[in-house]
């Protein structure tokens, strides 16, 4: 319906312009509109199209009009050749849509396929690697329990409770990518006070802060922000753990949270070496992992923060000052009361 549409409202601009440039003008005019409706539509549009837009051309602007006589075999042959070309076009411009569709569709194969060899070829190691910490710590205690002292036994529960820490968190990841890729994830909009779970989060990390020293100073001028904390809570834990990773020992990450304009605004900040300028572009993308970084993640952490606070309406921003700092940027509705605070 839209092609045929397109072809008579052409027509009709042109029947009536037809003193300014001839009938033989409006050859070309319908022939440009039935290009672009191949360019738009399948074959079947486009080819009827093509046909309406000779008999249209030869009814009403071939002399004798109104008529589907051919005054002269000049005209005769132009209606012809017109009718081929228009025909011809629309099928090559068809065929070379055809061609593109399935060279995207190669190249997106091609991309998946090579994520998910990133993404088994990470888990063959990320995953393995806990598990078999796991059995072969069970197995000893199982085969040598009365063989081992107490401190013995305590290194090995140790030693579980951190690779079933990393396996979970592993698990975890993986699911919220799914959340992300399949459209389904919805948000759960409730009253969250930021200097809590920041706190929260920092607590959670603090078994594996090592020689690293975390600092968030309360900022009690806060509103009570209307956010998905759960979601929120993922995105501070992911871009901490990145830092507590990849900072040298002693480093000190420090956090801070402000109210700029129903925004809520959150800064994470190292004084490590942060990042190479050539990949700050692409350390949210999906398993990307910098050169020479060492063993352990899938390269996930920081893409799933960038699409939990864009599914916010928010954004991440990364930039090197001193290390690497982290700004997040949230439209947020504040809590009335603590807006009247704050005015």
């Amino acid at each position: 319906m839209i092609s045929i549409v397109l072809i008579v409202f052409t027509a009709v601009l042109c029947f009536f312009s037809l003193d300014f440039f001839g009938y033989r003008a409006v050859a070309l005019i319908l022939l440009l509109v039935v290009s672009v409706n191949a360019i738009l539509f399948d074959i079947l549009p486009v080819i009827l199209s093509a046909l309406l837009s000779a008999i249209i051309w030869n009814f009403f602007f071939i002399p004798p009009t109104l008529t589907f006589h051919i005054g002269t075999p000049e005209d005769g042959l132009m209606f012809l050749m017109y009718f081929v070309i228009a025909s011809i076009n629309a099928v090559l411009t068809y065929k070379i849509r055809e061609v593109e569709r399935k060279e995207r569709d190669e190249e997106e194969k091609l991309k998946t396929i090579t994520l998910y060899n990133t993404l088994l070829n990470s888990l063959s190691h990320e995953l393995r690697t806990p598990v078999s910490a796991i059995i072969g710590a069970v197995d000893t205690l199982k085969e040598s329990k009365d063989k081992l002292t107490p401190s013995n036994q305590s290194e090995l529960l140790s030693q579980i409770d951190i690779a079933s820490i990393r396996l979970n968190r592993q698990i975890e990841n993986l699911l919220n990518m799914s959340r992300l890729e399949s459209g389904i994830l919805k948000l759960n909009f409730d009253w969250c006070d930021l200097n809590e779970l920041i706190f929260s989060v920092v607590q959670k990390l603090s078994p594996t802060n090592g020689e690293h020293f975390i600092i968030f100073d309360a900022n009690e001028n806060l509103p009570l922000y209307k956010l998905d904390a759960g979601l929120l809570e993922q995105v501070l834990h992911n871009i901490i753990f990145n830092s507590l990773q990849y900072t040298p020992e002693n480093s000190t990450i420090m956090i801070s949270a402000s109210h700029q304009s129903d925004t809520c605004v959150i800064t994470i900040s190292d004084n490590g070496n942060g990042f190479p300028e050539s990949e700050i572009q692409n350390v949210f993308d999906k398993f990307h992992r910098l050169p020479q970084s060492k063993a352990g993640g899938i390269g996930l952490g920081l893409s799933i923060a960038k699409g939990f606070i864009e599914a916010h309406n928010g954004n991440i921003r990364l930039e090197n000052e001193n290390g690497a700092k982290f700004t997040i940027s949230i439209p947020a509705e504040p809590s009335y009361i603590n807006s009247l605070k704050n005015v």
